[in-house]
């Protein structure tokens, strides 16, 4: 490449020199020199164009080498700033919780990935929707995990007490179940279907009804009090295949699921009845983002701890891939994950 450069620099000062002969009174021997010179100064100048380019690849390669560490080193940093460890020796964060499916998450999973941060988790299972709460407003609780934003609101207003919501970990969602039909194009009209009796809860199943197809509409239930679930039974225009809907306690309806055609039933009931593995759900709730905001259930903690170091490890740990893992492959789909934020 040296050699063919030269050659078009000697080639073109010839020429050159061959031009300022027609105009003026230079020798060719002068021409002869001026050429000789020429041709040393490009090939000195080709030889620092090379060097300065070697020089810049090698700026260039130090340069990407320093910001490649750069980058190694800050996301190290990064990963260093998401684990939480504990503190001047306090390890040990105990949760209230109910039985299935909270306490079961916490003691199948979660114990063993806060463990790899150095910190011991302690379950205290709760029967009741009451004392979960009234045991973390008096400190006997480092947080909880059972409830919705809405039950938890409800009962800072009715009982006076201070609790707040840090994050999201999954939805029970509601389901369509039946032991004498496997799809709900099976359920014949005038089937008996079963309905939670809880305000909550029941509109939730006719809601679900509704989402599913199996009415039209649910009629002027939840907007007229007068407007019952025999008003909608017998509401040809809402309920044109004519079933028959059967308002019970929502925790008896998987006991009375062998009387009924088929029932809407809560995921956590449907769990303590073993249904997902006997008779899996026909169909499941679907979720926008207001519904699966008020269906989520929470890890709760006592106003003023939200930035302490058991509750920023507590939500790292609920909300990792490993807490993800374990409810999708347990629960198949009677519980599903919702990493939320408490909005």
């Amino acid at each position: 490449m040296k050699k063919k450069l030269l050659s078009i620099v000697l080639s073109s000062t010839l020429t050159l020199g061959v031009l300022a002969g027609c105009g003026g009174s230079t020798s060719s021997a002068d021409s002869a020199a001026e050429a000789s010179t020429e041709t040393a100064a490009a090939e000195e100048s080709t030889e620092d164009t090379a060097a300065e380019a070697e020089s810049t690849e090698a700026e260039e390669a130090e340069e990407s080498e320093a910001a490649a560490e750069e980058t190694t080193e800050e996301a190290e940093e990064s990963s260093d700033a998401e684990a939480v460890t504990p503190e001047d020796g306090d390890n040990k964060i105990t949760v209230g919780a109910t039985p299935v499916p909270h306490a079961e998450i916490l003691d199948n999973i979660l114990k063993d990935v806060l463990a790899k941060d150095g910190w011991e988790l302690e379950t205290v299972v709760f029967n009741d929707y009451v004392l979960p709460n009234t045991s973390l407003e008096e400190g006997e609780l480092d947080a909880n995990y059972f409830q919705t934003l809405g039950y938890m609101n409800q009962q800072n207003e009715d009982a006076g007490l201070h609790l707040t919501a840090v994050a999201g970990v999954h939805i029970e969602p509601m389901g369509i179940y039946s032991e004498k039909y496997e799809s709900i194009a099976d359920i014949p009209d005038g089937a008996s279907i079963g309905i939670p009796n809880d305000p909550d809860n029941a509109e939730r199943g006719i809601d679900l009804l509704v989402q599913k197809g199996l009415l039209t509409s649910k009629g002027d239930y939840g907007t007229d009090e007068n407007y019952t679930e025999d008003s909608l039974t017998n509401d040809a225009e809402a309920n044109p295949h004519g079933y028959v809907i059967t308002p019970l306690e929502a925790a008896s309806l998987p006991l009375s699921l062998p009387d009924l055609d088929a029932a809407t039933i809560n995921g956590n009931y449907a769990l303590e009845a073993g249904l997902p593995d006997s008779h899996p759900a026909l169909d499941i709730e679907e979720f926008d983002d207001e519904t699966t905001l008020k269906r989520t259930n929470f890890l709760v903690v006592k106003q003023g701890n939200e930035d302490s170091a058991k509750i920023k490890a507590l939500v790292n740990a609920l909300q990792s891939d490993e807490v993800k893992a374990y409810i999708e492959d347990t629960y198949k789909g009677a519980v599903i994950p919702s990493f939320t934020d408490a909005q």
